[in-house]
């Protein structure tokens, strides 16, 4: 599992596709898939939205079942939490949850890309 994370607008999807070798039809959107798409996908964008998904449906993520079903994925993630906290409560357990999973998916993946202006440092393998 390789995790990317930045900031909106940073170059994360270019710097996947550039890096890993990737072409556009391997890009699955996190933010409009169909929810088991996660375990078949080779890559998916926007997981940070794939999580706001599982929250509103009422269901938790499972890294065990994402380890177990899609080992390989390469997901890549906006970090949220550095700006204003929102004032809508939904927005702000959505905003801790979203840290907390990627936090979990850091910590097992073997690789981890922080992409800001378009430039990818490895943080943690690779």
């Amino acid at each position: 599992m390789i995790l990317v994370t930045g900031g909106c607008f940073q170059g994360k999807k270019n710097y996947v596709r550039e890096k890993f070798g990737l072409t556009a039809e391997e890009l699955t959107d996190g933010g409009t898939c169909p929810m088991e798409a996660l375990y078949s996908a080779k890559a998916l964008y926007h997981f940070h939205e794939y999580v706001r998904r599982l929250m509103e449906a009422g269901e938790a993520f499972s890294l065990e079942g994402l380890k177990e079903k899609n080992p390989d994925i390469l997901l890549v993630t906006n970090e949220l939490g550095y700006g204003v906290v929102p004032t809508d409560r939904f927005d702000r357990e959505y905003r801790e949850k979203t840290g907390r999973v990627c936090c979990q998916i850091a910590k097992e993946a073997k690789e981890v890309h922080r992409v800001v202006c378009g430039i990818g440092t490895v943080i943690k393998g690779g």
